[in-house]
């Protein structure tokens, strides 16, 4: 170490030392800065800052021998070989340049050392091979013990510096780094130059192509501004690098946070996307960048980036099985690391696409049965009729409604799931029969529709009617309720029944109503004069609905008398309608209406409260009774109605009697029997009116509270002279007296019938015979009120008397 001391000291200019050594260090912090790019560069990039690298590192490495030879004063003549030089410089550079490629191939040990060493072996070879460009009027002669101590000294620290600088990368390893690569160099150097010992010989001539030293100098000042250059642009592409690299950190960390997926293109080209993206397509982050546009999307969408604008684009997205995924995409051009880059907002539509298609077929279809829904069916019929109209051919279009009979009772007994599984098979059954072309659609609860165009022959429809009741009196048989439900179905026909949509539904409906009224469980084709009925139905409809308010009802009362005596016991309260246009209309004509659309609630109430108001101003307790509809009577707020009623009239509860057709007990049972027993607990009688007309009459009053029981008109007539019908009655009357209950006969209408009760012990009488319906005010001897103070009311009813009726039976609400 003395003589590479001695060597330093005495023999080169420490100037010029300083500076090799300043140039070294800065070709070495150079050199390990841009070896990070090396590592982390692409492949297209990687030999181009390769290059630079293994340039900046030579050149670093020859001018710090060429200033240190320069430092070097021998004190004789001496120059150098150009071509020695040159070689020299060119075997710094490839051999950095091998010993860089070896390095950062791959992130190991072993190619780090490797790659050292191939780098120390090159300072070497420079250094010996410049050493051999030196020429000097004198004898050369080597220590080699040194020179082996300067190439072990060079290898081992150039491979400990790579290892330190790409092992773990950060500041101080690069700092590091570069002390090592530094020490690697002047150490190399000024240990050879301890080996050389000179002895001059002027014998020894100089070549005369040789350069000068002073021209070596220029040489060096040249190199030297090369490292200058390429260490700044590599401090400056360093820094920059350090700049993007933030901004990237930065926008990626940003991009992360984004539920959508997000890339950043440079023009066709994907150089970053976030994990979004990665997970929405399946392909990794790191495979995403560097792929193309038209990878992950079709052609059209990958050339067309100019085509985006404010508006989102549909497209699909492959991901990385080849499926499809419906995306939305939203482009904006970015300053990206001072560059104009295009990124791409990358929305997942699936759960959208799903859920349009489910709003859309909600929007056709029901979702019970999965058939075409009301708004389907119109469009149809719309586009059916318009095809066959334009297409000018001789043909028919069936408009076949189908609605299902008693299907509430299959809700109220079995309970809706039943109903709902009842649907579901009937839209089975249909759509089983029909034939390509046709159509089934749900109308909305138990209705159901039937397009069938292009028929030759109107009986067509009458065909596909009766295969769907076969098929459905089929499917009943294994049924919930099994033949509890049927079908009515009403069949029009286009161009002969109507022209348009809304006549010919009108006209299916009508002939679907018939078909209800004449047995159910059939069809019926519409007929003209079905039309001119049912529009007049829907009028009286419309009017019985105000009736009530336009004050056109009013009740007439029917007297009940003891049979044996002939007392007064009580009236029943019987309603009449007189029309403004059409005057008396019969009882046995506006009920059934009422029932049938839902009016006969009003109309019941009405006559309730009217009934008791006017009982309440009779002096003699006398009974009123009133027929109550199904529909009161399964209303849930019937008892608190006839309870409002009795207190705001003030009528004593034990005067109003409730009659209950058996027809209005059978529909729900236990809803009816909870209901009689509330009103029974408020002290109100209930009477079972038309008994032996309706079915299970035993059970019926085995299980509900009755009071009394009716015995219907129609037994009565003629029971003086018919032996079957006298045994019925003598039966019916055996049975309320062995279950201790009244019975009152309806319809007595002669002598005879009269006498043969009286005979059979039957308590009560109702009938012409016994007393005609009329106008309260007719009973004021019997009801204790005087005639002339009944007001202006009373007498605008007397001057519309009832007694202009032509003869008939006596009837209640309930009853046409």
């Amino acid at each position: 170490m003395l003589t590479v001391y001695n060597c330093i000291v005495n023999e080169h200019d420490l100037r010029l030392v300083a500076l090799a050594a300043l140039i070294c260090g800065i070709s070495s912090f150079s050199a390990v800065n841009l070896l990070h790019h090396v590592g982390r560069s692409a492949n297209r990039n990687r030999l181009a800052w390769l290059m630079i690298a293994a340039t900046s590192t030579g050149f670093g490495i020859w001018a710090t021998h060429f200033i240190a030879m320069l430092a070097f004063t021998p004190g004789i003549p001496n120059a150098y070989n150009p071509e020695f030089s040159v070689l020299s410089l060119a075997a710094a550079v490839v051999l950095t340049a091998a010993g860089m490629w070896v390095a950062t191939l791959r992130n190991g040990l072993d190619h780090h050392l490797v790659g050292g060493a191939i780098l120390g072996g090159g300072i070497a070879t420079m250094h010996y091979v410049g050493m051999a460009a030196f020429e000097v009027q004198g004898r050369i002669e080597w220590n080699l013990l040194l020179v082996a101590v300067s190439l072990l000294a060079g290898v081992a620290l150039a491979a400990l510096a790579l290892v330190v600088v790409l092992r773990r990368p950060s500041l101080s390893a690069t700092l590091g780094g570069a002390v090592l690569l530094t020490l690697a160099i002047c150490s190399l150097h000024f240990i050879a130059m301890a080996a050389v010992s000179i002895f001059p010989d002027s014998s020894i001539e100089i070549s005369q192509y040789t350069i000068e030293p002073t021209s070596q100098a220029f040489a060096v000042a040249a190199a030297s501004l090369v490292i200058l250059v390429l260490s700044g642009t590599a401090l400056w592409i360093d820094l920059r690098f350090r700049r993007q690299r933030i901004e990237v950190d930065r926008m990626h960390g940003l991009a992360n946070a984004a539920v959508e997926g997000l890339i950043v293109c440079d023009g066709s080209r994907v150089i970053s996307a976030n994990d979004s993206m990665a997970k929405l397509t399946g392909i990794a982050t790191a495979t995403l960048n560097g792929m193309l546009l038209g990878d992950l999307f079709d052609e059209r969408t990958a050339s067309d980036m100019s085509g985006f604008g404010e508006q989102p684009r549909e497209t699909e997205l492959r991901g990385r099985d080849g499926t499809g995924i419906p995306v939305e995409l939203i482009a904006r051009s970015i300053d990206y690391c001072g560059k104009p880059h295009n990124v791409i907002a990358v929305r997942d539509i699936r759960e959208r696409k799903k859920a349009q298609q489910e709003i859309l077929r909600l929007a056709h279809f029901d979702p019970l049965t999965g058939l075409a829904n009301r708004r389907s069916f119109s469009s149809r019929l719309d586009m059916e009729i318009a095809a066959m109209g334009q297409a000018r051919k001789s043909g028919h279009l069936a408009l076949l409604l189908l609605d299902l009979d008693r299907f509430k009772e299959v809700n109220d007994l079995y309970g809706h799931g039943a109903g709902d599984a009842m649907l579901q098979k009937v839209a089975h059954c249909v759509t089983g029969i029909l034939h390509q072309g046709q159509m089934v659609a749900r109308l909305g609860g138990d209705e159901f529709a039937i397009i069938a165009p292009n028929l030759t022959d109107p009986l067509e429809a009458g065909r596909i009617a009766d295969a769907v009741l076969t098929a459905m009196r089929e499917e009943n048989r294994g049924s919930v309720g099994g033949g509890l439900v049927s079908a009515s179905i009403g069949i029009a026909l286009y161009p002969s029944d109507a022209e348009n949509q809304a006549s010919l539904i009108s006209h299916a409906d009508t002939a679907l109503y018939r078909a209800k009224t004449e047995g159910k469980d059939t069809y019926r084709y519409f007929e003209a004069a079905m039309g001119a009925e049912a529009r007049d139905k829907r009028v009286m409809e419309h009017e019985l609905r105000q009736a009530v308010a336009r004050n056109e009802f009013y009740l007439v009362y029917q007297p009940q008398k003891e049979i044996s005596s002939g007392k007064m016991l009580g009236f029943e309260a019987l309603i009449r309608w007189r029309h403004p246009v059409r005057g008396d209309v019969p009882p046995t004509i506006f009920i059934p209406v009422a029932e049938d659309s839902g009016a006969i609630g009003q109309i019941g109430e009405w006559v309730l409260t009217a009934a008791c108001e006017e009982a309440a101003r009779w002096e003699n307790p006398l009974a009123v009774a009133v027929n109550v509809s199904a529909v009161q009577l399964h209303n849930p707020n019937f008892s608190r109605k006839v309870h409002e009623t009795l207190l705001n009239s003030g009528l004593a509860p034990g005067r109003l009697e409730l009659e209950i057709t058996e027809t209005a007990l059978v529909k729900d049972m236990p809803r009816a029997l909870a209901t009689l027993r509330q009103v029974k607990a408020l002290g109100v009688r209930v009477a079972m009116d038309d008994f032996g007309t309706g079915y299970s009459s035993l059970s019926n009053l085995r299980a509900f509270p009755f009071d009394k029981i009716k015995i219907d008109g129609s037994f009565i007539k003629s029971v003086d002279k018919n032996g079957q019908v006298a045994a019925i009655v003598r039966a019916v009357l055996g049975l309320g007296r062995g279950l201790g209950l009244p019975v009152l006969a309806e319809g007595v209408e002669t002598l005879g019938e009269l006498k043969f009760l009286d005979a059979e012990a039957c308590e009560i009488g109702q009938g012409y015979y016994i007393g005609r319906p009329g106008l309260i005010e007719e009973f004021s001897e019997l009801t204790g009120v005087d005639a002339s103070m009944v007001g202006k009311d009373a007498a605008d009813q007397r001057n519309r008397s009832v007694l202009a009726f032509a003869p008939a039976p006596a009837l209640g609400l309930n009853r046409a």
